[in-house]
């Protein structure tokens, strides 16, 4: 009897231990990329150089990482070229816009089915606000109704696009967005400049790691945040969810704005070998915890409040199944053009 159970032991407990030497010899010697959708300096950008920097130390084998930008159309082109192209081997990770989820649904041009994505982890749930500069004579985000704002955006399927666009169609908002600004760094020097007037859908972390000094010197003023719960910074300014008027526009909210939840995700195409993505899911949940990525995050004003691969599968699954009804209405808005 014991030796039955000995040998049912190594049976289970065998494969696990050649899988993870198998990992370790695959990954040894090998150089990762990392591979963003946005500009550098931007928040995604310092997330993965940050994560980069740590996770190496608990893939097995310890490959070295590399970042690389590829920030056209929003991480689209990005997440294509990986879906389709690969390489499929554990080997190159997506680090994409959080529309990048629901851009299947919302967007034309995706060629991805992103359920089948290997998520590996999101580096933060985040708050997202809108906010203006302090000169605009806008005092709530329901002056907005009355007045025309103009925002800036980078391009279709991100949180400064998508998020205004939504509310102008529920709830007649006059958010009038200017496109085609690189980043949210020359986001913000145009709203020094006053070319523009604020930005409706950007995340807080990313505000105060590029802007401190406008939270410090009051010169902006938050209008909304997007996220399912009051962040503890933002005391006093109202949450999206509570503008919905009926159960209709809450869902196409959820739809929308659950982005908030996996704000800053990782991924790996399909058909990576799952040994590979599940070690990678543990080597990020492990560097999440690392007190040197934490002090660089905090220095860096990047919040950390991750989420693991699992999560991330089952909520962006959990989207995926919106009914169509929902997703029609929501894409109707995002198509509403730009500013001329």
């Amino acid at each position: 009897m014991r030796l039955i159970i000995a040998i049912c032991a190594a049976f289970v407990l065998g494969p696990p231990a050649a899988s993870a030497q198998d990992v370790a010899a695959f990954y040894r010697g090998k150089q990762l990329r990392f591979v963003v959708g946005s500009s550098v300096g931007g928040a995604y950008d310092l997330y993965a150089r940050a994560l980069a920097r740590q996770i190496v130390h608990y893939i097995p084998g310890n490959p070295t990482i590399i970042v690389q930008n590829q920030p056209a159309a929003g991480g689209m082109v990005m997440t294509n070229q990986i879906y389709n192209q690969g390489p499929k081997d554990g080997t190159v990770i997506g680090v994409p816009l959080n529309g990048i989820p629901t851009a299947p649904m919302l967007q034309a041009g995706a060629q991805f089915d992103a359920a089948k994505l290997n998520w590996i982890g999101s580096a933060n749930r985040e708050a997202y606000v809108g906010f203006i500069w302090h000169t605009v004579p806008v005092m709530r985000i329901e002056d907005v109704a009355n007045r025309e704002l103009l925002v800036g955006s980078t391009t279709v399927g991100t949180t400064m696009n998508d998020f205004p666009l939504l509310l102008n169609d529920l709830l007649d908002y006059k958010f009038k967005l200017v496109r085609g600004y690189q980043g949210t760094p020359q986001i913000n020097l145009a709203i020094e400049r006053g070319e523009i007037e604020g930005n409706a859908g950007v995340g807080w972390a990313s505000v105060k790691a590029l802007a401190q000094n406008w939270i410090d010197e009051k010169k902006i003023r938050i209008l909304l945040q997007y996220n399912a719960e009051s962040h503890p910074e933002l005391a006093g300014v109202p949450l999206v969810m509570s503008l919905a008027r009926n159960d209709a526009e809450r869902a196409a909210m959820r739809l929308l704005f659950a982005r908030t939840e996996y704000a800053r995700p990782f991924f790996l195409p399909p058909d990576v070998p799952s040994e590979r993505v599940e070690a990678l899911r543990r080597a990020f949940d492990a560097a999440m915890k690392d007190k040197a990525f934490l002090a660089e995050a905090a220095k860096l004003q990047l919040e950390v409040s991750p989420m693991t691969g699992e999560a991330v599968q089952a909520l962006v699954g959990e989207i995926a199944r919106t009914p169509p009804g929902v997703v029609a209405r929501v894409r109707a808005a995002l198509e509403a053009p730009a500013a001329k």
